[in-house]
């Protein structure tokens, strides 16, 4: 996500970090290209004209001309200005003090609303909770038959009535939740293929019934500014409290992200970034706005790495590390651990510098899957002693695999090379070892 938009705020900022003084004329200058970015990604033209207003006014004081490093200082007064836009700091849901706490998800059909619910469930009921799915979509049968199925994938009861409309069944779910301990109550209301009177009606019947603690409206971020005047549409007639960006892995131009707060002036709660159920976080500004300008994003790496790694195993390669006893059994478990962190491509989003890799440069799940089917197809043996693979068995290996003798030679190089590197870190040599790192792709 946002990887175009990255790419060009890079070029922008080289520009400026090779000037060697900072002046009014070149600040403009470099506004200018930031501000046809902005708008290139599809972000509200009054969001963007603010925007830069803003920067601007910082950028010509003092605080900029004086300064040693100017360059680097626009950059930071950049980063803070998207971090505004973006909400300035992480919006929670708020619990009531008193169960259930009710959950009103809105918004139009097609956005990923009912697989947002169940992705909410699953995250909800990772944090201790103990989350009820309703099924209050009642006139798209197959949002009802959705969510059970998503509800049983996730082992989360779901609230299900093909008798009674969906007010009924929201205002009786209330008590099923208290009835069965069940502690949040995720109600699936009805969607449109636009924004029309009587589906307006019925949301808002169910809100004045039920009197939600949180309402969450989901859009899609592919969508564009037809998602910001959506939101705006929405926010006028349920004034909710959150916004959810769903389809963020998706080819967008981020524009809807960077506009829809400043326009309904509600804050992003949670982001969709893929398909599996677990595809869900939860939104930091911060954290975010380091994506867009390439800075990465250490924390939600962190994160997902303390979420995915086994403690034990950790330990273990470690004590190979510095033995210097990483085997091909080894690297292949490392491979799974990652795959287990999601999509290759959105995991390399969120490392530092990764945007000044080459834009044709293609990394993949494809490449992680050449590199499994290689590694499975050496002997036992083979995996804990490379260095006996002669040439005819590269030949079998590269049939095994359906790949080419080529490619099982470009992994073996790059895992001497690896090897080499954990002789280094063993050492205690670790800068020389990080130079020689390469992915393997």
């Amino acid at each position: 996500m946002f990887e175009e938009l990255s790419q060009k705020l890079e070029l922008v900022f080289k520009k400026l970090r090779g000037q060697g003084k900072i002046t009014e004329a070149n600040i403009a200058e470099s506004l200018r290209e930031v501000r046809r970015v902005l708008l290139d990604a599809d972000v509200n033209y009054k969001v963007v004209k603010q925007f830069i207003d803003d920067v601007q006014r910082r950028a010509v004081g003092k605080e900029v001309l004086q300064s040693i490093t100017p360059g680097q200082l626009i950059i930071k007064i950049i980063h803070d200005e998207v971090i505004k836009l973006l909400g300035t700091s992480r919006a929670e849901i708020r619990f009531s003090p008193t169960p259930p706490t009710v959950i009103l998800v809105a918004g139009l059909q097609g956005s990923g609303k009912t697989t947002f619910s169940a992705k909410l469930a699953n995250f909800l009921k990772g944090k201790g909770h103990f989350p009820l799915l309703v099924a209050a979509d009642t006139h798209r049968p197959a949002a009802i038959d959705q969510l059970e199925i998503l509800g049983k994938e996730i082992q989360v009861p779901v609230v299900v009535d093909r008798e009674h409309g969906a007010v009924e069944i929201a205002v009786g779910s209330i008590d099923h939740a208290r009835k069965s301990a069940r502690d949040v109550v995720i109600i699936d209301s009805a969607g449109r293929l636009h924004v029309d009177e009587e589906m307006m009606r019925e949301v808002e019947t169910i809100k004045a019934k039920v009197a939600p603690h949180e309402i969450l409206f989901v859009v899609d971020s592919m969508t564009g500014q037809d998602a910001v005047n959506s939101a705006k549409a929405f926010h006028d007639r349920l004034d909710f409290d959150g916004i959810v960006l769903t389809k963020l892995d998706g080819d967008t131009r981020g524009g809807a992200a960077l506009s829809i707060c400043a326009v309904v002036n509600k804050p992003i709660k949670f982001i969709g970034v893929g398909e599996k159920l677990d595809a869900l976080e939860a939104f930091y500004p911060d954290r975010m706005a380091s994506r867009i300008l390439g800075m990465g994003d250490v924390v939600t790496l962190v994160e997902k790495v303390q979420q995915q790694v086994d403690e034990q195993k950790a330990r273990t390669l470690e004590e190979k590390f510095r033995k210097a006893q990483f085997t091909f059994e080894d690297f292949f478990d490392q491979l799974q651990e990652i795959k287990k962190m999601g999509p290759l491509q959105q995991v390399l989003g969120i490392i530092p510098g990764m945007n000044r890799l080459p834009s044709n440069m293609e990394i993949g799940d494809d490449a992680l899957v050449h590199v499994e089917a290689i590694i499975q197809s050496m002997t036992r043996e083979e995996r804990q002693k490379p260095h006996i693979i002669s040439g005819e068995r590269r030949r079998r290996i590269a049939r095994g695999s359906g790949t080419s003798v080529q490619e099982v030679n470009k992994v073996l190089k790059q895992f001497d090379e690896m090897q080499k590197m954990m002789k280094k870190f063993s050492k205690g040599k670790i800068p020389q070892a990080l130079r020689g790192m390469q992915l393997p792709v």
